[in-house]
């Protein structure tokens, strides 16, 4: 939840859905002093990850309602909300949500990984993906890992 509430506050401050993103890092870094800038860019990529913002060519544009958020006072976020979920534990995550005992789908996924040679990220797309799991968001990524277009 305080994550949805550090990406609502640069929106409810400018009153709109979509704001440049070096607006956002003012917001973060400057206007609240709750993050660095290179903080404050590692979140839009946490939230972009998250599905809470989306780069469009105006900007960074909120995927929710930042009017109904609720910012305590004196809120402050932890920095471990800069830290994301591996493509490999958000594959897991929904494997596990889709009823697929967590020790079944990783030894799966370690099979699959050693008999393809892929990558683990790949194996695990592969092995949801064979069980009509969606895990559309995470072949993007895994295929931005794959070309070095982002970190693991």
């Amino acid at each position: 939840m305080s994550l949805r509430v550090a990406v609502a506050a640069p929106y409810k401050r400018a009153g709109t859905e979509t704001i440049e993103e070096s607006a956002f890092v003012v917001a973060l870094s400057l206007d609240r002093d709750w993050f660095s800038p290179d903080q404050s860019k590692r979140l839009i990529d946490v939230a972009v990850g998250q599905g809470l913002l989306e780069h469009t060519d105006e900007g960074l544009r909120v995927t929710f309602a930042p009017s109904e958020v609720t910012i305590p006072e004196g809120f402050s976020p932890d920095e471990d909300l800069l830290s994301s979920p591996s493509v490999f534990e958000r594959v897991l995550d929904s494997l596990v949500a889709a009823g697929i005992e967590k020790q079944r789908a990783v030894a799966g996924i370690n099979e699959l990984q050693a008999e393809r040679g892929v990558t683990i990220e790949t194996a695990a797309v592969l092995f949801a993906h064979r069980r009509g799991i969606d895990v559309g968001e995470e072949v993007r990524m895994t295929r931005e890992i794959l070309a070095g277009e982002r970190e693991r």
